[in-house]
């Protein structure tokens, strides 16, 4: 099986300015995903590409062993475009360099790092074994679900549940609902070439996590997660 690990890097930021090479716990922060890919990489034989268009990022990157002549086009660096549109063209790119067409893509988003290899390799075996699946990507338990405690303001001005189900009085009898923590997506070659727009098709599949996961958003998000890296505090190997 053919396997293309992608890692997208945009040199612009809001937010975060930098983020992507932004030190926390003394490392950037695409080291740690740049580190992960490669431990799946050999395990399962795959390759990895990185779509940028930032120097400075093509040589942090370098320096931790992930090297690429490909950059991303000016159209597909902006904050308009989507993430789906950009790992296409790179696996067109990637296709064409190495002339092989892949089976499965995963994609490791670099501002969440906080997945295990465990699952990975869990993902990545709940893919293959479905055959009507078209991907599969990582969530996390919501603390809120829109069958319960979640509300939206209506037209008139009043309050109403997201979702109201009319029957539901505790938050233990609403449907399941997970947040996307945007760590990893496993998607099928297909994917792409049927011209999904969104990850979310009808043929989806999720992996929870059984552990703390979530992206980086804001300044705090940094000094939170580079304080638990410094003091060791999640119960997991990244």
């Amino acid at each position: 099986m053919n396997i293309l690990i992608t890692i997208c890097a945009r040199g612009g930021s809001k937010g975060i300015p930098g983020k992507n090479i932004k030190l926390i716990n003394d490392k950037p922060l695409i080291a740690y995903t740049i580190e992960a890919a490669q431990e799946f990489a050999m395990k399962y034989n795959a390759d990895i590409s990185l779509s940028t268009d930032s120097k400075r990022i093509r040589e942090v990157a370098a320096e931790y062993g992930l090297y690429t002549d490909y950059t991303r086009p000016i159209e597909l660096a902006t904050d308009e475009i989507g993430k789906i549109d950009v790992i296409r063209s790179l696996v067109d790119y990637q296709e064409v360099l190495l002339n092989k067409e892949y089976d499965l893509i995963l994609d490791l988003d670099i501002t969440s790092p906080l997945r295990t290899q465990e699952d990975l390799s869990k993902a990545f075996s709940e893919l293959v074994s479905n055959n009507e699946a078209i991907n599969i990507f990582s969530v996390s338990p919501a603390a809120r679900n829109p069958y319960f405690n979640m509300i939206e303001e209506g037209q008139d001005g009043y309050v109403k549940l997201v979702k109201d189900s009319g029957y539901i009085k505790s938050r233990q009898a609403a449907p399941k609902v997970y947040d996307m923590n945007a760590s990893f997506y496993f998607f099928r070659r297909k994917f792409f070439s049927e011209l999904y727009e969104t990850s979310i098709t009808d043929k989806s599949l999720v992996y929870v996590m059984d552990h703390i996961c979530f992206d980086l958003d804001e300044p705090h998000d940094f000094i939170i997660m580079d304080l638990m890296m410094r003091h060791n505090l999640f119960d997991f190997r990244l």
